[in-house]
């Protein structure tokens, strides 16, 4: 999934769960405002009422009828009173306020009377000379709470799909500078490795750019190593391949005898010269690409010795070289040291190379592994 699809989908499942949950926040909270407003009608209508009952029962006019002048957006059906005397006798009731069940104490009471909720406020005097109480549906007040909810979330959906777009445009919008880099990555030839501008670049696609600007970096200059050392190889094997050449014609017209033995050392010379010099150049070019932080890896020296001393025997052998090592004494560590094994191998054996191919027929080579150093001991002349 594109990040701009993920986005949108974010935002589209999101933007419907936060605005429920804010929905049902307005409707408790209005729920509770509506509750405390018609409680405190309640009470003060109760007492009115009670203040001004004379000591007989009184008449109350009869309600209007729905929908006539007079009779407001409320229908007052919705609204009842009671009155009993001392004895609990009935003096007054309005509406289904004929119904309300004579409670002994006092306050609000939530009552269901002809399957219809009803919040009754009881008042009973000081005196005990008798009770008023006042009522009103529950249907009246969850009405008022969900018409003044409704007069704030129909707008919010009526705009919805507007809202959807304007989104989708904006989260397009910003998403635009990783197209364009796309685009401008995707247009680039295979050897353009120029850095990536990042003058218009956000703020959050300025370390990306950093990255490829320098892995840019790193593969250029990895290329020029390689055509560097192509340049180089091309140069350092001119001479020894015709060298090499001019000598296979001499072992080839060579007759048998002294003569060809004699050509053929030579070949096998100029061979054995090559791979020194192609051993070499590859090991130049490994450590021209090492970079010095990688080298963390503590050096195993009996792993690089064995390795540098097996690459020699052929060598020995032929010139009659007896080969030794020496270590530290038991309980010492040889010379502690971070580096590349293979660049390591590399220089030991081109040291035993040459310890062996100057020393004299017969003679003996010593390689010593100190604590701090390493030493090369032969039998050749001193210079």
């Amino acid at each position: 999934m594109s990040l701009q699809r993920r986005l949108l989908t974010y935002l589209v499942v999101c933007a419907p769960l936060v605005w429920a949950v804010a929905l049902f926040v307005s409707i408790d909270r209005a729920r509770h405002e509506v509750n405390e407003l018609f409680d405190t009608e309640l009470i003060r209508l109760a007492r009115q009422v009670h203040a001004r009952l004379p000591g007989t029962a009184a008449v109350l006019p009869p309600a209007p009828a729905p929908g006539s002048v007079g009779s407001g957006e409320a229908d007052v059906r919705d609204l009842a009173i009671a009155v009993w005397d001392a004895d609990g006798r009935l003096m007054l009731a309005d509406g289904e306020g004929a119904q309300f069940p004579r409670v002994d104490g006092a306050g609000f009471v939530d009552e269901r009377i002809n399957g219809n909720l009803w919040r009754v406020y009881y008042l009973r005097s000081l005196a005990g000379e008798g009770m008023v109480a006042a009522g009103q549906k529950a249907y009246e007040r969850d009405e008022l709470v969900f018409s003044l909810t409704a007069s704030q979330v129909v707008p919010w959906l009526l705009v919805l799909p507007l809202l959807l777009v304007i989104m989708a445009w904006a989260v397009r919008r910003a998403l635009a500078p990783v197209h364009q880099l796309t685009a401008e990555l995707r247009g680039r030839r295979a050897d353009d490795l120029q850095p990536v501008p990042k003058g218009q670049a956000p703020a959050e696609l300025k370390p990306l750019v950093d990255a490829m600007n320098g892995l840019f970096a790193r593969i250029e200059a990895m290329l020029a190593r390689e055509r560097r050392f192509t340049a180089d190889a091309a140069h350092e094997l001119r001479t020894p391949l015709a060298v090499l050449r001019v000598q296979w014609d001499v072992v080839r017209r060579a007759a048998s005898g002294p003569e060809r033995a004699q050509a053929e050392a030579k070949f096998t010379a100029g061979m054995e010269r090559m791979s020194r010099l192609v051993s070499q150049m590859l090991a130049l070019s490994r450590l021209e690409a090492t970079h010095a932080a990688s080298l963390t890896t503590e050096v195993q020296w009996p792993t690089i010795v064995e390795h540098a001393v097996n690459d020699c025997l052929v060598l020995a052998e032929r010139r009659r070289i007896d080969l030794a090592c020496e270590w530290p004494p038991r309980g010492r560590h040889p010379m502690p040291l971070l580096g590349d094994e293979h660049l390591l191998t590399v220089l030991l054996r081109n040291l035993l190379d040459n310890a062996v191919r100057y020393a004299p027929r017969g003679t003996a080579v010593t390689l010593r592994v100190a604590e701090e150093q390493l030493e090369m001991e032969n039998e050749g002349e001193s210079l």
